[in-house]
């Protein structure tokens, strides 16, 4: 599935950058692999914040409509508070 049809804070794999060689290397100088754990963060018009690890990278509408990736089913959200870390 396209990155910009992924749901708010769902945790997905990198699976495939439909661009050249210097779109790969922009978003792995960025932190963005195949193979990369990402989840999106905010919309912004056809634009998204994807966070991967602790980084948060903005991403502008031609990048995203390139970027495929797969749903990861059963896995934790990426830094989300555990039940035990809740506070009052």
């Amino acid at each position: 599935m396209r990155l910009d049809a992924l749901p708010l804070g769902t945790a997905a794999r990198l699976a495939e950058i439909r661009g050249g060689r210097h779109l790969q290397r922009k978003l792995g100088a960025l932190g963005l692999r195949v193979g990369s754990e990402l989840r999106v963060e905010h919309r912004r018009g056809r634009g998204l914040v994807v966070a991967t690890g602790a980084s948060r990278i903005a991403l502008g509408g031609g990048i995203v409509e390139k970027l495929l990736v797969l749903p990861v089913t059963g896995a934790p959200e990426m830094d989300a508070p555990r039940s035990d870390d809740a506070r009052p």
